[in-house]
């Protein structure tokens, strides 16, 4: 989950899921993730199933920042967002092996 993008943030560079190479936007926020770390994973369904569903929503906030830092769940990030939402848009793609 990468939060706190700033508001002229249009589109983000190749790799900016990668907290190692200090591509996501300044101040924005990288928080822990399924894999148990920050950072994009990646799609990776298994050999052979169906492709998986892969859902990216880009939100807009009444607020200039979440109040919340990298060790914030996804959960919790979640809560905020929905809290605090004033429109959302949504990106669905599929991605099989």
């Amino acid at each position: 989950m990468l939060f706190n993008l700033p508001p002229n943030v249009t589109e983000l560079p190749a790799n900016a899921g990668n907290p190692e190479t200090a591509l996501a936007p300044k101040n924005s926020v990288q928080s822990t993730t399924d894999f148990g770390k920050p950072g994009f994973g990646g799609a990776c369904p298994p050999a052979g199933d169906k492709p998986h569903r892969y859902i990216f929503t880009v939100y807009a906030l009444k607020l200039d920042a979440l109040p919340l830092d990298k060790t914030a769940s996804g959960a919790m990030v979640g809560f905020f967002l929905n809290a605090n939402a004033l429109e959302k848009a949504s990106l669905t793609t599929y991605y099989g092996r």
